[in-house]
């Protein structure tokens, strides 16, 4: 029996295109980190970077974006390189990208069209694919026109002979813009309303694990700076600490690979610890400069789980040398989101990576701790810093539930927060060290407060 194999699929090849402006760009590092880094988001998508293209200029070129020799450039190395994309560094206007559409006979992309697609094509569940096509609609439609100019702008009259009926001043290309056009706010309209429908089914998801004050914990940052790495790593502990008859630690790790944007749904898991101080661990989508506005706005209902967590964990890579302009990012990010008043602990991960005689930079006035999720160093100290923030303000209180009141019993045991218990007449008199979520539940069974901390 012949066995066929069959052959990969050939990789497209695409130009990667870069105007340095003295607007956008301060110094030619920068243009350097960027350039580098849309070739990094190019291989994301799947596609390789044949050859690369940049100009200076005091401004983009309000028709082609570039030059006219430089676009005549571009069309010769497409033909030359048999590229099938041009990728552009910045963000171009719909007429910019359709005259180089004609001028180089290949596909355009800017930056937010790139990251669109890659989103595209990482969303697996139900909820990111409607996320990111709203994204891709809001995207498009001021870009229709001009697309259907090959149809005319004139059109003939409609009515009789006679002068007596009415007559259109639209052409075909006209009409197919409206129709166009009024498909896809169809399309936004039924998007949104099932989008709403997700986003109530969240909010009750999350109500209802707030009820098991369990305290949350969420993962963010740059894109590619080990988020999901950190999450699998305290899985992994987690199992050993994790009542038996639990799913195991690889049934539940997240999808990670060193690549930008490898994961986009959000995760949510139980970490177990030894001190049963346990907490809910939130795995969000990376951010990224520039990250396009439609993307975040798509994105929200998601990314909110940072607004309501307990503590963000922001998650850098230390080795790199533009952290501290990545902090920036998630830190607007996240004041776009309405979190930036959550308290953080800022996690440099990949510190293996760091040269042993490097001083290595603390963020001035802020929780900073150093891990590798790839050796293991500093995740013990990880864990214990997290049960000091989110745990470190329980109070002591005594209270008097009622036997119907096992649920909230049963939750202040899972968080280890029992101290005494006596089952009596009237009810069960614990006294429990209770963490902020729990004090509003208690306080109505409360006996004698006791307000001094642990």
């Amino acid at each position: 029996m012949t066995e066929i194999v069959s052959e990969k699929p050939e990789i497209q090849k695409a130009i990667l295109v870069g105007l340095e402006t003295a607007e956008t760009f301060r110094n030619s590092a920068d243009f350097d980190h960027s350039m580098a880094e849309m070739k990094s988001l190019i291989e994301a998508c799947d596609l390789e970077v044949a050859a690369t293209l940049t100009q200076a200029l005091e401004h983009p070129e309000a028709g082609t974006y570039l030059g006219k020799g430089k676009c005549t450039e571009l069309a010769d190395l497409c033909r030359e390189a048999e590229a099938e994309y041009c990728i552009f560094e910045g963000n171009l206007s719909p007429v910019q990208m359709k005259k180089l559409g004609e001028i180089t006979g290949a596909v355009i992309w800017d930056r937010t069209n790139l990251i669109l697609e890659i989103f595209s094509r990482r969303a697996r569940t139900r909820e990111a694919k409607l996320q990111v096509e709203s994204a891709y609609l809001h995207f498009m439609l001021p870009r229709l026109t001009g697309m259907w100019q090959h149809l005319g702008r004139q059109g003939g009259s409609s009515g009789g002979s006679g002068g007596g009926g009415r007559r259109s001043s639209k052409g075909i290309g006209e009409t197919q813009l409206e129709l166009d056009r009024r498909q896809i706010n169809h399309r936004l309209h039924e998007l949104s309303k099932e989008l709403e429908t997700i986003d109530k089914t969240r909010t009750l998801q999350r109500k209802g694990r707030e009820k098991g004050f369990l305290p949350s914990v969420a993962l963010v940052g740059y894109t590619n700076a080990g988020k999901s790495s950190l999450m699998n790593c305290l899985l992994s502990l987690s199992e050993d600490n994790a009542p038996s008859g639990e799913d195991r630690a690889a049934e539940k790790k997240v999808f990670e690979k060193d690549m930008l944007f490898a994961t986009l749904d959000t995760s949510i898991r139980r970490i177990y610890t030894p001190s049963k101080k346990d907490f809910l661990l939130s795995d969000t989508v990376g951010f990224i400069e520039n990250l396009p506005h439609g993307l975040v706005k798509a994105f929200r209902s998601t990314l909110e789980e940072t607004k309501y967590a307990d503590l963000l964990l922001i998650v850098l890579d230390s080795a790199d040398p533009y952290h501290r302009q990545h902090k920036t990012v998630t830190e607007n990010t996240l004041k776009e989101l309405d979190a930036g008043d959550v308290p953080r602990l800022y996690v440099m991960n990949k510190s293996d990576l760091l040269p042993e005689d490097s001083l290595r930079p603390v963020i001035a006035n802020e929780n900073t701790i150093y891990i590798s999720t790839k050796t293991g160093s500093g995740i013990k100290e990880l864990l214990e810093k997290i049960n000091e923030l989110t745990y470190g303000s329980q109070k002591i209180i005594k209270a008097l539930l009622p036997y119907n009141k096992g649920d909230l019993l049963s939750s202040l045991h899972s968080c280890g927060a029992i101290i005494e218990e006596e089952y009596v007449s009237e009810g069960i008199k614990i006294k429990a060290a209770c963490p902020p979520r729990f004090v509003g539940e208690l306080i109505q069974y409360e006996e004698r407060p006791d307000n001094a901390s642990l």
